[in-house]
């Protein structure tokens, strides 16, 4: 019967006998973990606590190998390692328990070993759990030494990921001194120069294997590194919230994302710069820009620069990274917050292509590309503040001297103007001498004192004529003075209203050409986009045609495998058929020889009763003849009857004895003329 426990079960394995975990989220159901090659069970000493716990892997039936006994007998030596408690096996097999596996028949070669309690790398990024400083730094030191001490023996896991990564260090369940910070789990497709190469080989999970090999089997002492690399960078990177909420979903890269220059990888490169050093920064660009995987950075590399770093320079960049969004305006928009590592990495990046005068790559270009026409578009949806913000930052690591710089300087101008434009305030207007306060006031006070009467117009006539000439010569001087200033005011005005039509002119001209090289720009992103669009449809074409030739080189591998299996059946059926017809024949033969000596018996019998009964013939037949000597007739018929009848029931055998034939034939004269005298023979 197939093995599907429920809680509390018991099974016994090597005379130890233990009861089937119950699983801590789903009470009623067997503790177990589905992976790809079978189902692990929680298996809890009977005499025993949560700290003797066992996993059970019961593999599916396509994984049941024999081999695997000779595999874990290698692989337990390695259990020493930190990292690789389960390589501490045992396997279950038909000489050792027979019995169990009778009962099921599922258990046949499943691998005993120890259960690590805890989350996998897989529950952290999934459930988006934030660590702190130190416990990124903890868990990558720990990755790094056991992937130092597996490759120092030349070790390879083959299928590190996030599944495969074991968390002890998250534990609710109190862990011994020796248990690592990680543990791998999953090791059946373990590398070693003792281990047998498996018969059909995985190509590494989603999100951790790397583009360039996925679609060849990894079974190599270098299998470990690219992966090993990134799952380095997670855990150093999963205690930044940014980083933590960019992630694709069960991995941080979405695996048509590997090895190529995506957000998400400026963003995890920005971030471990700023966070952790530019050491750690150089082995991530390493591993990702790496041809081959035996060119990525070893873990003893890791190791080395793990143990330099502190959590000072980390937990400083997180606190300024706070501070900052914390101080930013409510009323500011802020095109792109989460991206502020992407764009401090591409910074640099620009910062180099300008010293060297380097052309950026086609995946740089998309990435400026996008965050030009989200600025475009922000412009044309009227947020200036947003539209100016993106240009500024866009300013920084656009190619010098490119003709996009030129455009985006010359946005940044306009956008810079339309938000700072203030009303400027209008200039105070010359009130003429004639409107003016002084000049009323006079005329006012002339005017009554002429009311006045007759009598003071000639008392004073005399003086109103000197005054009014007085008068006459200031305003004349006054008016010469008023025109002079009108016209050299109309002068300055004329001047300035020509310098600002040539400066319009100029400016008309600068926007003339500005849209003529913006045009020009336009056609050339188009055609780049066009040519972008072109080679992504021929690498969407190439990894088709290459997921088709994967499909079916597995399908092939599958019919192989069938095939075998089937191979495997009919040998089976043979052996079985064998077994049963040798048992029929040894069977046949031992009844043949039964019934031969039965036979023999029978013919010893027949033999010795014929002995016997020549003898009785021989005897009745003297009888009969010492009868008629004796002339005893009716005696010597009554012994020749009694010859006659045992005579008949075996006339052929005693035909040819002797002269039993001569004696019956006698008999038969005598019983037939009872005065025939029989012979003496």
């Amino acid at each position: 019967m197939s093995f599907q426990p429920n809680p509390g079960d018991e099974v016994v394995i090597n005379d130890i006998a233990y009861t089937i975990g119950q699983h801590p989220a789903a009470p009623g159901l067997a503790y177990a973990q589905a992976g790809r090659q079978g189902i692990v069970y929680q298996l809890i000493p009977r005499t025993g606590t949560i700290h003797g716990a066992k996993a059970l892997k019961v593999f599916f039936p396509k994984f049941r190998i024999p081999a695997m006994v000779y595999q874990s007998e290698h692989m337990e030596p390695y259990s020493e390692l930190p990292g690789l408690r389960v390589c501490k096996r045992e396997v279950l097999t038909p000489e050792r328990n027979g019995a169990l596996i009778g009962e099921h028949p599922d258990l046949l070669y499943a691998v005993l070993m120890p259960w690590v309690q805890g989350l996998t790398w897989f529950d952290v990024i999934s459930d988006q759990k934030q660590l702190t400083a130190e416990e990124s730094l903890q868990l990558a030191r720990a990755l790094a030494g056991t992937g130092s001490a597996m490759e120092q023996r030349g070790l390879a896991h083959c299928d590190m990921s996030a599944p495969n990564v074991m968390i002890p260090f998250f534990s609710e369940v109190q862990n011994s001194a020796l248990t690592s910070a990680v543990e791998l789990v999953d090791v059946e497709q373990m590398y070693g120069s003792k281990m047998d190469r498996p018969d059909a080989l995985l190509a590494g999970s989603p999100g951790y294997a790397a583009h360039r090999t996925v679609h060849s089997g990894l079974w190599s002492s270098y299998a470990d590194r690219f992966a090993g690399a990134v799952i380095i960078a997670e855990m150093l990177c999963w205690s930044d919230p940014f980083i933590v909420e960019k992630a694709w979903g069960e991995s941080y890269f979405d695996q048509h994302e590997m090895q190529t220059m995506s957000e998400r990888y400026f963003a995890m490169r920005g971030s471990l710069e700023n966070r952790w050093g530019s050491k750690l920064s150089d082995l991530f660009i390493r591993a990702w820009e790496s041809h081959d995987l035996s060119s990525c950075p070893t873990f003893g590399e890791w190791y080395i620069a793990l143990a330099a770093v502190d959590t000072g320079q980390a937990e400083a960049a997180l606190a300024a990274s706070e501070e900052d969004v914390t101080g930013s305006s409510e009323t500011d928009v802020v095109a792109v917050p989460k991206d502020s590592y992407t764009s401090t990495s591409m910074k640099q990046d620009t910062e180099v292509g300008k010293t060297s005068n380097s052309k950026q790559s086609p995946d740089q270009e998309a990435v400026v590309n996008r965050l030009f026409l989200q600025a475009r578009a922000l412009e044309d949806e009227d947020k200036p503040a947003a539209a100016l913000e993106v240009y500024r930052s866009l300013y920084h690591f656009i190619p010098h001297n490119s003709a996009m710089q030129l455009e985006v300087e010359a946005a940044i101008k306009e956008l810079d103007a339309k938000i700072n434009s203030k009303t400027e305030s209008l200039e105070p207007v010359a009130v003429p001498f004639y409107r003016s306060k002084k000049f009323m006031i006079s005329s006012a006070v002339l005017i009554v004192l002429l009311a006045g009467g007759v009598p003071t117009v000639k008392i004073l006539a005399d003086q109103a004529e000197v005054k009014q000439q007085e008068a006459t010569r200031l305003a004349a001087a006054k008016a010469a003075q008023d025109a002079a200033a009108a016209k050299l005011k109309q002068e300055e005005a004329e001047k300035q209203k020509a310098a600002e039509a040539a400066k319009q002119e100029a400016d008309a001209k600068k926007k003339l050409a500005e849209a003529k090289q913006k045009e020009k720009e336009t056609k050339k992103q188009e055609e780049e986009r066009k040519a972008l669009q072109a080679k992504y449809e021929k690498q969407a074409k190439y990894e088709a045609y290459l997921a088709k030739q994967e499909q079916q080189k597995k399908e092939a591998a599958r019919k192989a495998l069938q095939a075998k299996y089937d191979q495997q059946a009919k040998y089976e059926a043979y052996i079985a058929w064998k077994k049963e017809n040798d048992a029929r024949i040894a069977k046949e033969k031992a009844a043949a020889e039964a019934k031969r000596k039965q036979e023999l018996a029978q013919k010893e019998a027949l033999k010795k009763r014929r002995a016997q009964n020549v003898v009785t013939l021989i005897a009745s037949y003297n009888k009969a003849y010492n009868a008629q000597k004796g002339r005893k007739t009716d005696n010597a018929l009554a012994y020749a009857r009694d010859f006659k009848n045992l005579y008949n029931t075996d006339a052929s055998y005693f035909k040819g004895v002797g002269k039993v034939a001569a004696r019956m034939s006698a008999i038969n004269k005598f019983l037939s003329n009872s005065k025939y005298s029989l012979p003496d023979l």
